[in-house]
């Protein structure tokens, strides 16, 4: 499970893939699923909804247009669409690639302007080539957008005799005419660097700041399956000075200033396993979503017109230790009404990070987490409209039961992370808070027998609830459950025509709320999507 077991593809019957009447249908069944995996399978799909587009007029612009074999990044220019002005209702990003051959899962970013727009992961492919799609809305970055700017794109990868697989990518933006349904940042800041560290200086009307950072622990390393790390004495390959506790912490001039739970990824060679991952990725695979900090209880200190230092870290990694990226965007609203904005700093209260982590040796060896944190910060503005206070709350947790046995033939884990935040805004009307529970859960087991055959059964989670209450009275909720289910076994050790893979998948993606429902299940059986099926 720690590491990630290439596998070699099959051959056998080309598999034969049924008519897919649509989303919105009851169900899409396969006309014929093979007795096991073939040389080809469905391209890619999740469950997630695409992303909701306006009925007004647009325009499109190629963003980037690569193909990947080593780790050269991609360069070039964007330059604002023509006729479409420079204020929009939605701004749509679209990735799509393809690859045919041997290929490892592999991570990229794309840039503009310096400021991160995409983090992804890629697919597995078929020896006869899969295409995948991804959809974004970048609405938030239009401030990028209205100028001319460079833009880096990297997907690294390694072809070769055995790695046969180039990485293929057209990335679209498509712009919509209109006002977003709520007001874009007005800037949209990156961190510089400097001897010190990384600063940012910040507009000094500035009555708004949130920071995202895209932070994954990747690489192939240990880090990549940080949930599974263990401490001394434990006897496992995987080690780390106070076991698997992970928490993102964001510091504005040396002052704690957010804390967050990481996702725990998995990406599509996941859990030693890639025949987990062939039609559906886990959550989040193909787009990575930021961790978001509300820095406004901050906003009177940066607004000085200085630079101050801004730095990210990952609390328990080992000393030295790589494998983690965390690159920063900051996202500005500013007072349209008052040229400067002070304000201060009152309250910043922190627990002791607890986390414990027992371990129990036996014929199943075994270690118990649990960890958390909890933050508090406030601060106040004098705005164009008042006084406006900002209080956010941050309560993080994680309890986990990894075991596994010597050699570790059997290892499984059991572990659940909740991040739950209120934010908090008064000011000359009623009260504003937004409350967020965030619960990502990891549940799974590989086993290696003695016949050599690999078998991973593993469920995973991603979980949110959001309401929103003004004067006390809820005015918008909604509730977030993508769950993904797996169960794949081949013949480990042997040639590609041996392997013998079977292997289910199914994800179920609900997001019910104010804004409406989508509910939509899809289930795979030896690399057919044998089901497709709407609820809402």
């Amino acid at each position: 499970m720690r590491r990630r077991i290439v596998m070699s593809m099959l051959a056998g019957a080309t598999l034969l893939v049924g008519t897919l009447f649509g989303t919105g249908t009851p169900s899409a069944q396969a006309a014929d699923v093979p007795a096991e995996f073939g040389t080809d399978w469905h391209d890619p799909v999740t469950a997630a909804p695409p992303v909701e587009r306006p009925h007004t007029s647009s325009c499109q612009i190629t963003l980037a247009d690569a193909r990947f074999r080593d780790f050269t990044p991609y360069r070039g220019a964007y330059t604002p669409p023509e006729g479409c002005g420079d204020r929009w209702s939605k701004v749509v990003l679209r990735l799509d690639g393809k690859v045919k051959g041997r290929q490892y899962d592999r991570l990229g970013y794309l840039h503009v302007g310096g400021v991160e727009v995409l983090r992804t992961s890629t697919p597995e492919p078929s020896p006869d080539g899969i295409e995948w799609h991804v959809e974004k809305d970048v609405t938030r970055y239009s401030d990028t957008f209205r100028s001319a700017q460079d833009v880096e794109m990297l997907i690294g990868n390694v072809v070769d005799d055995t790695y046969t697989g180039v990485i293929d990518v057209h990335v679209t933006l498509t712009f919509y005419a209109g006002r977003p349904a709520a007001p874009a940042p007005d800037r949209v800041l990156t961190l510089t660097g400097t001897p010190d560290g990384t600063t940012l200086t910040t507009p000094r009307n500035s009555e708004r700041i949130v920071a995202e950072v895209y932070a994954t622990g990747s690489g192939g390393g240990c880090e990549e399956f940080w949930y599974l790390t263990v401490a001394d004495p434990a006897s496992y390959s995987c080690k780390a000075d106070h076991g698997p506790y992970r928490e993102v912490q964001i510091k504005v001039d040396g002052q704690i200033a957010g804390i967050a739970a990481p996702f725990p990824n998995v990406w599509t060679g996941g859990w030693s396993n890639p025949f987990l991952w062939y039609v559906v990725p886990a959550p989040r695979a193909f787009d990575v979503r930021p961790v978001e900090y509300d820095l406004t209880p901050f906003a009177g200190l940066l607004n000085d017109g200085r630079p101050h230092r801004v730095e990210v870290s990952v609390v328990g990694v080992p000393a030295g230790q790589s494998g983690w990226s965390a690159p920063v965007n900051v996202l500005v609203w500013r007072d349209a009404h008052r040229a400067r904005v002070t304000g201060g700093v009152t309250a910043v209260k922190a627990t002791d990070l607890a986390n414990s982590s027992t371990y129990t040796p036996g014929a199943e060896n075994r270690v118990d987490t649990e960890a958390g944190h909890r933050l508090t910060v406030s601060g106040y503005l004098d705005t164009s409209h008042g006084r406006v206070t900002t209080t956010v709350t941050r309560t993080l947790a994680n309890t986990s039961a990894h075991r596994w046995t010597d050699g570790e033939n059997t290892d499984g884990l059991d572990a659940a992370w909740t991040d739950d935040e209120t934010v908090t805004v008064g000011g000359h009307g009623p009260a504003r808070s937004t409350h967020t529970r965030r619960t990502y859960t990891v549940d799974g087991v590989v086993t290696l027998g003695a016949d050599k055959r690999l078998r991973t059964v593993l469920t995973l989670g991603d979980r949110a609830s959001v309401v929103v209450r003004e004067g006390g009275r809820r005015t918008a909720w909604s509730r977030l459950d993508d769950t993904y289910r797996g169960d794949a076994a081949y013949t480990a050790d042997v040639p590609r025509d041996q392997r013998h893979a079977v292997g289910t998948s199914t994800e179920r993606y609900r997001l019910i709320g104010s804004d409406g429902c989508h509910d939509r299940s899809l289930t795979t059986v030896q690399g057919v999507l044998t089901q497709d099926r709407s609820r809402c």
